[in-house]
């Protein structure tokens, strides 16, 4: 098991008194007084990530050791207080592992919109990075009339300006390679139904994190948005494969 990094919030007193594993209940119970946020599903998240390494009984449990429960509140403490991607955060806890001395950034402050609750509508939010109809052809490898379909069919959906989010590319490829098999946009109707109700589902768990009084709270909820998209996306291809019965 590795190595508990310095700086936790002191869990390992409180996970069991004699030391011993405990449940995944328990470690939720102790990190909510930290983390009010925090849920079963962040938790197997962040062990599926590899982020931390709970120990199964012969029946298949979880046993959290007190080093997990503190990896786990350093974790969590990271995303909340310096908004890093797990990615980084892996990073930096292998290298105090390591015994590296490393430093965060420091933490972030939330914007004036955040703490005052109010938005001035002539400022200028930042976006996303957009691609004109042009570059999407051109990165897709698609003709005018292929897009004009897919935007019929609601597959591609442009902005009122005329551009196109970054991951409407992808979109295209994975059209543009279904079509090879004969799945024409008509077909993939039901595909853009299920995400949009699942897009539903995430958007149903954040908006209390969006509405919380804590400013932090609300700018973590697009990090929860990222991860339960990700968790939706894994549920959704572990279920087309059972359903096939095939391992892709």
């Amino acid at each position: 098991m590795r190595d508990t990094p310095k700086g936790g919030a002191g869990f390992s007193g409180a996970a069991s008194s004699d030391g011993k594993p405990v449940s995944i209940g328990t470690v939720l119970t102790l990190l909510r007084e930290e983390f009010p946020e925090v849920t079963i599903s962040k938790i197997r998240f962040l062990e599926a990530e590899g982020l931390v390494e709970p120990k199964r009984t012969p029946s298949g449990y979880r046993k959290f050791t007190p080093a997990d429960v503190e990896r786990l509140a350093a974790v969590l403490r990271m995303q909340r207080d310096h908004y890093l991607p797990l990615k980084v955060i892996r990073e930096h806890l292998d290298a105090l592992e390591r015994g590296e001395q490393v430093s965060l950034p420091a933490p972030a402050a939330p914007s004036r919109d955040l703490v005052e609750g109010v938005h001035d509508p002539g400022a200028e939010r930042p976006t996303a990075a957009r691609i004109g109809r042009a570059e999407l052809l051109a990165a897709a490898e698609v003709d005018e009339a292929a897009l004009a379909d897919w935007e019929s069919y609601g597959l591609i959906v442009p902005h009122a300006d005329g551009g196109y989010d970054i991951e409407a590319v992808t979109v295209a490829k994975l059209v543009a390679d279904l079509g090879r098999f004969g799945l024409e946009p008509r077909h993939l109707r039901a595909v853009k139904a299920a995400a949009e109700r699942e897009a539903g589902l995430v958007e149903q768990v954040v908006a209390p994190l969006r509405r919380h009084r804590n400013p932090q709270t609300r700018a973590h909820a697009e990090a929860t948005a990222r991860e339960l998209a990700t968790l939706s996306v894994r549920l959704h291809a572990a279920l087309v494969q059972s359903a096939l019965r095939v391992r892709l």
